[in-house]
């Protein structure tokens, strides 16, 4: 893959993104629970008791889902009877919120401002996802590089090493010199052999990243050559405006803020619409000139219906009080952790940025080491050809050429990581 197509993937694929986004599709799940309240609430019930019936006809429970108005009907008695009585109601009826005076839209705020954090957290995962998704393609073309640097130092050993076996059986050559030779061939088909180890497990390392089910996943080209850095301060308020860490503490402020207003929203009114038709019946004597229904009380054959309004007026509750308090301390709280996100976050700036100028100005040297060891290895293996050198001058020289070559596709490594982690700091690319 090239690294647009990786990055790509992984957004789509990687089960860290996925996961994520599952987490917002919940907490938008969840924002849905306090608008329901302005859904009408309906049900019915079927009752039967046998009870005590002192002052009134009937005996029902009041059911979740609408109102049933109590009417009562038999004889006030100083001392009353424990003597039981059959009892029953059917009905059916619904519960309408009219006004709820801003309750049900304050606690939606506070839902909805936790759907806020979710996505600031998938934001994060996102830009974490993609910083790995680079490391890991860097990582491949840098262990690509050392292997063929490695490589090629095994090949001019070998080269050396038979050129040193023809000179000793000619006798041009002391023994020492094959001796040498070969030795220096080991080393380097050693380091030829852990070199191309590092480049299976840098893909191993990539496949993971971007989220593919295969066991390793190679590069398509060249990585991109890293972008220009922007001035300090530039950086520092693009960080400030786009970090994930930062806005997620700025949301996790106004979700604690959001939480305080819903909590105290809980004392207001509330008015509601309600609406009944029921059967019902009771077997006690009914006071005055009244008669027991039909049934006695077992068939809930006389009709009631009932529409009204129902306004509830909170006067005191301890309980919610005190949750709003605990709320408006979880504000400071959090008001604490923002000022911490966003220091933590310059700071991470200002060390990337350094390290990426570092890694930068540190290639042209880098670079230079490579041409200039290159021409100290041209020398000694044109002295060594002519039989002015030993393998131990040219042995070095190899040495100095194979780890110039190592040493700057390291750096280029580390200028493309550093370049990668500095956009990680300020959100770069989200």
């Amino acid at each position: 893959m090239t690294l647009g197509q990786a990055i790509a993937h992984a957004k789509a694929n990687h089960p860290m993104i996925l996961a994520s986004l599952a987490r917002v599709s919940a907490r938008q799940a969840d924002a849905e629970i306090p608008r329901a309240q302005w859904y009408p609430v309906a049900g019915a019930s079927v009752q039967i008791f046998a009870a005590t019936a002192n002052n009134t006809t009937a005996t029902y429970a009041g059911p979740r889902q609408f109102d049933v108005p109590r009417i009562g009907g038999t004889r006030v008695v100083s001392n009353g009877s424990w003597l039981p009585y059959p009892s029953t109601l059917v009905g059916i009826g619904a519960r309408q919120e009219v006004f709820d005076f801003g309750r049900i839209a304050a606690q939606t705020a506070a839902f909805d401002t936790v759907v806020d954090v979710e996505r600031q957290r998938a934001r994060a995962d996102e830009l974490d996802v993609t910083f790995d998704v680079e490391e890991a393609y860097f990582a491949v073309f840098s262990a690509k590089a050392i292997a063929k640097a490695s490589e090629e130092a095994y090949q001019r050993a070998k080269a050396h090493r038979d050129l040193a076996q023809a000179g000793v059986r000619s006798g041009l050559r002391s023994p020492i010199e094959l001796t040498r030779a070969e030795a220096d061939l080991t080393r380097f088909d050693i380091g030829r052999i852990k070199a191309t180890g590092g480049v299976e497990s840098a893909q191993a390392l990539l496949a993971a990243s971007v989220g593919v089910p295969d066991a390793s996943l190679d590069i398509a080209d060249a990585p991109p050559t890293p972008s220009e850095l922007p001035s300090l301060a530039a950086a520092i308020r693009q960080g400030e405006s786009r970090d994930p860490a930062i806005l997620q503490a700025l949301a996790e402020l106004h979700a604690s803020e959001a939480e305080t207003r819903a909590l105290g929203a809980e004392l207001r009114p509330d008015l509601a619409a309600t609406a009944t038709l029921s059967g019902r019946a009771g077997g006690a004597t009914p006071s005055g000139n009244g008669s027991l229904p039909p049934g006695s009380g077992w068939l809930p054959d006389v009709p009631n219906w009932d529409v009204g309004l129902v306004l509830n007026v909170p006067l005191f509750e301890g309980v919610v009080v005190a949750r709003r308090d605990a709320a408006k301390a979880r504000e400071r709280v959090r008001a604490q952790q923002l000022a911490l996100a966003t220091q933590r976050d310059i700071a991470a700036i200002r060390a990337a940025y350094v390290a990426t100028d570092v890694a930068r100005t540190a290639l042209p040297g880098l670079a230079r080491a490579v041409e200039a060891s290159r021409a100290n290895y041209a020398q000694a293996e044109a002295r060594f050809n002519a039989g002015l050198g030993t393998s131990i001058e040219l042995a070095d020289a190899e040495a100095i050429r194979t780890n110039a070559e190592i040493q700057l596709a390291l750096g280029q490594f580390e200028l493309a990581r550093a370049r990668a982690a500095f956009g990680r700091t300020i959100a770069e690319g989200n």
